[in-house]
């Protein structure tokens, strides 16, 4: 059975409902096995900057230092259920101190290649790839080569900031368009060229066009249908074994929009277990 971890994180959301972040991944935790799922305890508060220029920064450490120890003791991958896309930066992180060559897909539909310096909300999630890729505070971010530039593949990305734009030439991270995931060879062949012993897989589900899931704090149309994304995160799969997922970005309106969208999302979270 599939071990979940659930992380109802709210803090490292720009958006004006990102407290629903909280609504969704309850949503998705009711829908899963009560005795698979552990929950990590979020602070309430928003939490202060400390001068790191990362809004709410002190809630956002707590939570990071409770998550990683949780999945320090998991010996199986886990999913990671959030909350908004920054909960995934510390379990790439245990995945990556386990794994010889990590790779990381990252389907989102904006890059969160942003930094401190560059972002104009001062919200972690639009900084969390750049996290990953060893750029940031030290408690927020890898340790740089923990996860190179070069095993990392963003995925059916579509909003970017200028900023981000620039960002994307510099790292040379791999780039597939949503229109290039309408199939699976490229994103195969990517994989492949990484030479991963393993991957992890992270879905914020605003990589999802908004006429297949709507409780998103910020949809972006021309995104991936359900049967593209669960299409993608199988080849991915079937390249190398996982060794953890996020699924990130759940944050419906109300009760009953939230049971509009679980199907799409328990088909999402399938895949990935």
């Amino acid at each position: 059975m599939a071990r979940f971890v659930i992380v109802p994180q709210w803090q490292g959301s720009s958006s004006a409902r990102a407290m629903q972040l909280i609504d969704g991944a309850q949503a998705i935790a009711g829908d899963l096995p009560r005795a698979a799922c552990t929950l990590i305890d979020v602070p309430l508060e928003a939490g202060e900057a400390l001068e790191t220029g990362i809004h709410r920064y002190s809630s956002l450490i707590r939570t990071h230092d409770a998550l990683v120890a949780e999945l320090s003791g998991a010996a199986a991958p886990v999913i990671v259920v959030g909350g908004d896309c920054g909960v995934s930066v510390g379990a790439i992180g245990i995945a990556a101190e386990r794994e010889e060559r990590l790779a990381v897909v990252w389907f989102d539909a904006h890059p969160d290649l942003h930094t401190s310096s560059s972002s104009h909300s001062g919200a972690f999630g639009g900084m969390a790839l750049s996290a990953v890729l060893g750029e940031g505070p030290d408690a927020l971010s890898l340790a740089p080569g923990l996860v190179p530039a070069e095993r990392v593949i963003l995925a059916a990305a579509r909003d970017y900031d200028a900023e981000e734009e620039t960002r994307a030439d510099e790292v040379g991270i791999a780039i597939l368009d949503a229109p290039e995931l309408e199939s699976t060879e490229a994103l195969v062949a990517a994989l492949q060229a990484t030479q991963a012993t393993a991957v992890y897989i992270h879905v914020d589900l605003d990589v999802l066009d908004p006429s297949s899931l709507t409780g998103v704090t910020a949809p972006v149309p021309f995104g991936l249908t359900v049967a593209q994304l669960v299409a993608a995160i199988g080849a991915v799969r079937g390249v190398a074994p996982l060794a953890g997922a996020t699924i990130a970005g759940f944050a419906p309106s109300s009760p009953a929009a939230a049971g509009d969208d679980l199907g799409a999302i328990l088909r999402v979270v399938g895949a990935l277990a």
